[in-house]
């Protein structure tokens, strides 16, 4: 129903035949829980990291890129998404743990780090969460101690995507003891750096995520992103671009799902008629249909705040909105989805199985469902009180 522009239209078909024909064969159950490196590296060939970026041509050199084309990143996430949950999510994480070096980073972090991640060669994390620190950066006690002219990280992160194997970290660290969150700052820190270690973790649905161990970890001025002391702030423009994306993944994985749902009870048989004549079924998928329809239309128009310059307030809180109504719409669609297709849907390997899986998560990382409820309420507060 939103009326996407011809060219948008191109470049969802576009991507959609990249996914299907180039990704989909480098997935698979083998890089569960790692990086898969030919998917990255092929999706830089492809030039799908640079279309993270605003800039792509200056992404390549390693300049500034300007700010993000938010509705170009919903559009990647959700079509890659409603081909491979795997392609997409590998995508994703790249410009997760990118933007915030490409939009705040020194001119030589940003050379340093940016043309590898657009070319599929550098495996970025963006690395916030504490084992007490979730979506509450005040909370952050993974300390930055003065060194010199740098300073020396330690303590521990945790469920952190890409961890232990990737090469470049966006790290929050506090910088002012007490200082709640205006004492947090954004550094660029290397994977390979010394006194930095980590483990795997393992998930319901596997993808590389683990934990971090800063142990007197060096970092220097020049990867400081931002200004000392606003880090809280880096994190949450980067927030506020990818949780409508966040939202848009959720879309893709809904309309999979959905689509294979309108298949199945089309042709399934029940007393020698289909089953999508029976009332109860016809109308859940309508139900369901109209719910995918009306989050995607909260998806588009938070990008569209964002990419117009809307206030920060009013892209903080459509953002939220997007995520939190896009990702419970999904987790209902797969759920009724994996009802309608009875037990085969529940069989290791069928695309419900893996999609049920994957919908989980997005309910809770980026700001699990109650933390986007509580942004929404304050940002109303926030507006003048109508009569």
């Amino acid at each position: 129903m939103f009326a996407l522009t011809e060219t948008q239209r191109d470049y969802v078909a576009h991507v959609r035949r990249l996914a299907q024909d180039k990704l989909l064969p480098l997935v698979g159950d083998e890089h569960d829980g790692t990086v898969n490196r030919p998917l990255l590296a092929e999706m830089g060939e492809l030039g799908l990291l640079r279309d993270l970026f605003a800039d792509s041509g200056a992404a390549d050199k390693g300049e500034n890129v300007g700010d993000a084309a938010a509705m170009r990143l919903c559009l990647l996430r959700e079509t890659i998404a409603a081909v491979s949950t795997e392609a997409e999510t590998a995508l994703a994480l790249q410009g997760l743990g990118s933007y915030p070096i490409a939009q705040s980073g020194r001119p030589e972090t940003v050379r340093r780090w940016l043309p590898g991640v657009v070319a599929g060669r550098t495996v970025a994390a963006f690395a916030l969460t504490e084992p007490g620190a979730g979506s509450d950066a005040a909370a952050l006690a993974l300390a930055a101690e003065p060194d010199g002219d740098g300073w020396r990280l330690s303590g521990e992160k945790i469920w952190i995507s890409n961890a232990p194997e990737a090469d470049v970290y966006t790290v929050f660290a506090r910088t002012t003891p007490g200082g709640g969150a205006r004492g947090v700052t954004a550094f660029a820190c290397p994977g390979d750096a010394a006194g930095l270690s980590g483990e795997h973790l393992d998930l319901l649905a596997p993808h590389p995520i683990g934990r971090l161990w800063f142990d007197g970890v060096r970092v220097g001025p020049a990867d400081v992103l931002g200004e000392v002391g606003a880090g809280f702030t880096v994190a949450m423009r980067t927030l506020d671009l990818f949780r409508p994306s966040v939202g848009a993944f959720a879309l893709g994985m809904a309309q999979a799902a959905l689509d294979a749902t309108l298949k199945h009870v089309t042709w399934r048989q029940v007393r020698g008629r289909p089953l999508i004549e029976q009332q109860a079924v016809a109308h859940r998928i309508a139900d369901l249909a109209t719910q995918l329809e009306s989050a995607r239309l909260l998806v588009y128009a938070a990008a569209s705040a964002y990419d117009s310059g809307a206030d920060r307030h009013t892209i903080t809180r459509a953002a939220a909105m997007a995520k939190l109504h896009a990702t419970e719409t999904a987790q209902q669609v797969v759920d009724a989805a994996v009802q309608l297709h009875g037990a085969r849907a529940l069989q290791r390997g069928h695309l419900l199985e893996r999609l049920y899986r994957d919908v989980r998560a997005p309910r809770i990382y980026e700001g699990a469902s109650e933390v986007q409820r509580t942004i929404i309420a304050r940002e109303l507060t926030r507006e003048p009180t109508k009569e």
